[in-house]
Formats: C-alpha cells, structure tokens, sequence
C-alpha cells in the first residue's frame, strides 16, 4: 500500500445525511448512498459527477454520522430533502482501496502506517468523538465501482504529532 500527504482545499458538498449505529448500516445507510446517486442530476453544479463522497465522523457512541454526497460549486442551491456540509481545508493521508481487496486489511494497514508515521488524526475542537483511531474518514468512490467489490481512495485528516 502507498500514502500520500495531501493537503486538500475547502469544499461545499451536497447530498444526505445518514446517522446511526454499526448494527443499522445494511440496508439502511446502503439504500441513502444509493438515493443520492438516483438523485444525482437535481445538482447542476457538480464539480465531479464520477465521484461520490463517503464522509463519515465518528460522533455517536457504537456508530458514526455520514454524509453522502458530491462536490459543488458555491451556485448550487440545495435541492429539497438534502443537506449541505462544508469541509475546511485540511491535510489528509491518502491510501487507495483496489478491487479484489479486504476492505478491512486497507484499513488495518491504514491504522499501522498512521501509527508509526509522524502523524496523528486531527480532531475537530469540542467534538467527542467515539472512534479513538480514526474519527474522520472520508471515501472518495467512483460511481462506476462495483459496490459488492469497491475502488475507492481514503483520506484521513492529520496533523503532526
């Protein structure tokens, strides 16, 4: 596996908004990603319509808070039954998660390179979050992607130890 240290800039995103436990994600937070791709052409102004943001932080205890949606300009109004949610710039380390691979070992390995690299995860102020390791992630999956067998790139917020 590689990573990249990438700093990334402010983003407006639009989309939906799922919240729930571990135990709720299949079928729930599955049927809201696919909604906001059904729903996809009500944003006239996405800036990447082959990428879908997964953007997951981990706020309620045996769960997270995730919002699905895309990249817009700042003329974008928000459609009915979507949210908004700006991202500030932030640095990120980026790794890939190929086709054919265990999700679960891209992130173990994820967690072993962040622990041993001169990096920590940021961590917004006055937030609890619930994930000591990893309480922000964000997934950037290419629409075309198998869901049962996904490609996708992951960027981690941090900062310097």
């Amino acid at each position: 596996m590689s990573y990249e240290i990438k700093t990334l800039p402010a983003y407006r995103a639009i989309g939906l908004k799922w919240e729930g436990t571990f135990s709720e994600i299949v079928p729930s937070l599955k049927n809201v990603i696919q909604q906001i791709r059904d729903r996809v052409d009500e944003l006239e102004n996405v800036v990447n319509p082959t990428i879908q943001l997964g953007l997951s932080y981990h706020v309620i205890e045996n769960g997270f808070a995730h919002y699905a949606v895309y990249e817009v300009s700042e003329n974008q109004k928000i459609p009915d039954g979507m949210i908004e949610i700006r991202v500030p710039e932030l640095i990120y380390v980026k790794t890939t998660h190929n086709k054919g691979e265990d999700i679960q070992t891209t992130y173990t390995n994820l967690h072993q390179w962040l622990f041993t690299s001169d990096y920590t995860v940021f961590r917004e102020a006055d937030v609890n979050y619930y994930d000591p390791y990893m309480p922000i992630k964000h997934e950037y999956c290419y629409v075309d992607s198998d869901p049962n067998d996904p490609h996708f790139d992951i960027y981690i917020p941090i900062v310097k130890k």
